[in-house]
């Protein structure tokens, strides 16, 4: 039966677009296939891998898949708008409004060009953003330290070893103090993906690379891919952390695993663990995957913490859903207590549902400045 919900939305547009249309039945019905076929995008990607989080089509298919599936989550409620004022004409004084099928086929097509629009900016190598934060009784030494936060690269075969290639060389280029990925790395096995990683190997920065697992790391032999992640010259802050120095000041990062770790049997976040030992009076950057656990960092004194998982909601409007799971951080930088939360929209994001629109991806270049 729940297979049956993400028809849904391809059954409206074919009950409202499709069948009332003049076209031949042979082409009706065909198109109509086409579309459920689109909507069962999750159970193709299952039977093709064993887990909706990685689709192993060809790439071509895996974008054809977004943009078909997007198309039928952002036509149906259009058309389902459309019907609604058109039973409010009904019932009001001198109604009977009618929707003629000219504007439900202008939704229909509006809707296929915002997909393919968000696809093209959700598949894309991300901008940069810079961003400052000012940090209390920052050690002069690090007036000016840049990190770069890289978050859900999701490398799939959505985002292959080429887009992995290319991001990895326009981080090396800003020539950042520091780089530090909250997560998310993959989606697929060690064996699926270790060619696409590869490109990991060549990240560069002053005082190395650093990260935290996400949850989908979770889903797809955590232990194998911590090791192979370490391997590449990446280093995993799992409830631990380190002290970096400048000019005799020091400044801590810490780092925590993924609220979802203990359902597969690992350790949850322990942030008394990653503080424990860290010297008195460095201010404190966090990363943690996902922010819903910000006014927990905040309340130990954490001054900055660096999250993910959000996508920043990919689609404006649907950000206000994607903020009620995770406590109402979704995008940007948020106040909490004396701490500044930054959650990142993603370098990338989960194949299943690649759609950005308002939303845009980003390496982010946090610059930390003293408070004044």
């Amino acid at each position: 039966m729940i297979r049956l919900i993400p028809s849904l939305p391809a059954l409206y547009v074919i009950a409202r677009v499709v069948w009332p249309s003049p076209w031949p039945p042979a082409v009706k019905l065909g198109l109509s296939v086409l579309l459920l076929v689109a909507s069962q995008y999750h159970l193709w990607s299952r039977l093709s891998s064993g887990s909706v989080f990685a689709p192993e089509f060809p790439r071509p298919v895996v974008i054809l898949f977004n943009w078909a599936f997007g198309a039928l989550a952002l036509a149906a409620p259009m058309l389902l708008a459309l019907d609604a004022a058109a039973l409010v004409g009904r019932v009001l004084p001198g109604g009977g409004w009618a929707v003629s099928p000219a504007w439900r086929e202008a939704a229909a097509v509006a809707a296929s060009v915002l997909a393919a629009v968000a696809v093209a900016q959700a598949v894309r190598v991300p901008p940069l953003k810079d961003v400052t934060v000012a940090i209390p009784d920052l050690p002069p030494g690090f007036d000016g330290y840049t990190i770069l936060h890289l978050t859900d690269l999701h490398i799939s075969r959505l985002f292959p070893a080429a887009w992995a290639e290319t991001v990895v060389a326009r981080a090396n280029a800003l020539g950042t103090d520091l780089i530090a990925v909250t997560g998310d790395f993959i989606d697929g096995s060690l064996e699926a993906r270790r060619t696409d990683v590869e490109p990991l190997r060549a990240l560069r920065a002053r005082d190395g690379v650093w990260a935290v697992p996400g949850n989908h790391e979770y889903f797809f032999d955590h232990d194998a891919w911590m090791r192979h992640l370490a391997g590449l010259g990446i280093r995993v802050l799992a409830n631990a952390h380190t002290v970096l120095g400048r000019a005799g000041g020091r400044l801590v990062l810490a780092g925590v695993t993924d609220r979802s770790a203990p359902a597969t049997g690992h350790p949850g976040p322990d942030l008394a663990a990653a503080l424990a030992g860290i010297p008195a009076g460095a201010p404190v950057v966090l990363l943690d995957h996902q922010p819903a656990n910000a006014p927990r960092a905040a309340a130990q004194g954490v001054m900055l913490q660096l999250s993910g998982h959000t996508h920043g909601g990919m689609i404006r409007g649907l950000d206000r859903l994607v903020a009620r799971g995770n406590a109402g951080f979704v995008s940007g930088a948020y106040r909490v207590g004396g701490m500044v939360l930054y959650v990142s929209n993603g370098t990338a994001l989960w194949p299943g549902f690649a759609l950005r629109l308002g939303r845009p991806s980003e390496l982010t270049r946090i610059t930390l400045r003293p408070s004044p």
